[in-house]
């Protein structure tokens, strides 16, 4: 379910990276992520056309060197040691520009061999060009040694840094190369793609990493109630999330004679549907269990029910046996065999696989084409795909099955909104804000209306209004947390309130301790107010209720860039501004 849990952020497009935003130099945090670009494009234009090129050169120039005086001296000997180390560096510029590079080494050594100790500018240079040779030979070693030592020399040298950033990555030393990459990114306030490609790509493979040893050894978790219920309510042709039926309530109800009493008691499913009424979410596995080792009549709903809540826990292991039981079982009800089929290709796309995901959904589409929950999921897959007007197709055929499906209506909505914001043309966002208004005046009792219209006003600035479509969610769900969150996020953007934010966001921390999103909010708010250590513990927080393992990648590569931070701070004393 793709709800409004979290801000939609298109799938294309140049944004900036999630981790880059919780590190972003003296920015409001919740600017979206395409108007944070254009800051940063608006503020570096000047320095974009030195800054966007790969550094391979070595600096200085190889023409004949003037001398300390200004006179140019061809006699070696009547040179300053200082000019005399500056003539054998040119020369190896002119081997390095001619691509002999093992020539230019030799020369940079003597370089290095020539300069007075006390002159470090110079001999971090020559340093720093020696590894730019040693790159081109790919002597990764030898460049992470020369770097260090221009780093030694000079702690902000850009150049070396970011050289040896590069070296660390190719032998495979992440978490150094993180560490380098971000001094680099600050020092050079984010605006060299080169730094800001590599510190993404690092980030993303530490998080990977981490994600798949914790996420294979982690303790399966209930989600709260709150979760649990919207989850069931984008629904609507479930047959396992039903009330139970009058003819299957409790024992004392039914009749003793006949087939009432073969699903009395012994009916592990029956019993797990109780539980669900009853809110008890943690017997319903067990229950669903009982019912399909005894081979009774509802092994097929056990089976679906208990895959359910397995992917509710984040075990998508021992989910996957049992959605493929009931799809390919052919004298199951077709509805129980698209619901299987809609859960499993959700689970395909958390997995990011988007291909088997969309092979699903159709499946589900040809063996149930008057099943609204079909294109209602299909199209919230359309839309992580950037696929929207695929999607907007599957809301309308969702709709037009049931004109009552105002979460479908919602995100209709959004995703057109989406196309007109993203391609940027103001008469079609127009009429989807027209939209949203449509949607809340006809279901004002749809809670993800209001707070999908919240999330377009913000982006078009219009923050009290937005605030109070946020207020309608907050009457009509008191213990969504998410909105919360929003909320939070909003005042910081539109007042500048920090202090109101941190209270909305605690505030939903209070209602559902397990709400992943506000713990990672809260971590991307303390890391821009300098508080790393908290940061990082906000980070863990979510992690460990990560309900997939793609988010669980995505939280530890922001607790790695708040990680590496610190340890830059410890070493170099660099800081970004804070809020």
């Amino acid at each position: 379910m793709m709800a409004a849990s979290k801000p939609v952020e298109p799938q294309s497009g140049s944004g900036l990276p999630r981790w880059q935003l919780a590190l972003l130099v003296g920015t409001p945090i919740v600017l979206g992520v395409g108007a944070v670009y254009l800051w940063n494009r608006s503020r570096g234009k000047e320095k974009q056309g030195k800054r966007n090129g790969e550094r391979k050169t070595p600096e200085g120039s190889a023409s004949p060197v003037q001398g300390q005086h200004g006179a140019t001296n061809p006699e070696l000997e009547n040179m300053s040691p200082l000019d005399r180390a500056q003539s054998a560096k040119n020369k190896g510029n002119k081997y390095f520009k001619a691509g002999k590079y093992e020539q230019a080494i030799q020369c940079y050594t003597d370089a290095i061999s020539l300069c007075p100790k006390e002159q470090k500018g110079d001999l971090s240079t020559f340093y720093q060009n020696r590894a730019a040779a040693y790159e081109q030979l790919l002597k990764w070693t030898e460049v992470i040694q020369d770097c260090s030592q221009a780093v030694e020399l000079n702690p902000c040298y850009v150049k070396a840094l970011f050289r040896r950033a590069k070296a660390l990555e190719k032998l495979g030393n992440k978490k150094e190369c993180l560490e380098d990459v971000t001094a680099v990114c600050i020092l050079e306030v984010f605006q060299n793609q080169q730094s800001m490609l590599l510190a993404d790509k690092v980030l993303k493979q530490l998080g990977k990493e981490k994600a798949k040893e914790k996420y294979k050894n982690r303790e399966p978790l209930m989600p709260s109630p709150q979760f649990i219920k919207s989850y069931f309510s984008s629904f609507t042709d479930d047959i396992i999330s039903q009330p139970l039926q009058k003819g299957e309530k409790k024992d004392e109800d039914k009749d003793k004679e006949g087939e009432a009493s073969e699903v009395t008691g012994s009916s592990g499913y029956l019993k797990a549907k109780q539980y669900m009424e009853e809110e008890n979410y943690d017997k319903i596995i067990s229950e669903c269990t009982k019912e399909i080792e005894s081979g009774g009549r509802y092994t097929t709903e056990a089976l679906l029910l208990r895959a359910t809540f397995y992917l509710l826990i984040g075990n998508a292991t021992a989910a996957q046996p049992d959605l493929d039981r009931v799809i390919n079982m052919d004298d199951a009800s077709v509805k129980l065999r698209a619901n299987a089929l809609i859960k499993r290709g959700s689970m395909y796309m958390q997995q990011q696989q988007p291909q088997l995901s969309t092979q699903d959904f159709n499946i589900a589409a040809e063996i149930d084409p008057r099943n609204a929950d079909v294109y209602h999921h299909r199209g919230q897959l359309k839309i992580l795909l950037d696929q929207v007007e695929e999607a907007v197709g599957d809301f309308d055929e969702c709709i037009k099955l049931r004109p009552d499906s105002a979460l479908a209506q919602a995100q209709k909505c959004f995703a057109l909104y989406r196309q007109a914001y993203t391609g940027n043309n103001p008469s079609q966002v127009q009429k989807a804000m027209d939209g949203f208004e449509d949607v809340i005046r006809r279901f004002p009792k749809c809670a993800e209306g209001y707070a999908l219209y919240a999330q377009a006003l913000t982006d078009q600035q219009q923050f009290g209004k937005a605030d109070e479509m946020y207020d309608k969610c907050i009457e009509l769900e008191p213990d969504n947390a998410t909105t919360y969150v929003h909320k939070g996020l909003l005042q910081l953007q539109w007042k500048q309130d920090l202090e109101m934010g941190l209270e909305l966001i605690s505030k939903a921390i209070e209602i559902d301790n397990k709400c992943d999103f506000a713990y990672e909010t809260m971590g991307t708010i303390e890391v821009q107010r300098g508080n790393l250590d908290k940061a990082i513990d906000m980070f863990n927080k979510a992690i460990n209720l990560a309900k997939s393992e793609m988010e669980m990648a995505h939280l530890y590569s922001l607790c790695d860039a708040a990680y590496a931070q610190t340890e830059v701070a410890k070493k170099y004393g660099l800081k970004p501004p804070t809020l």
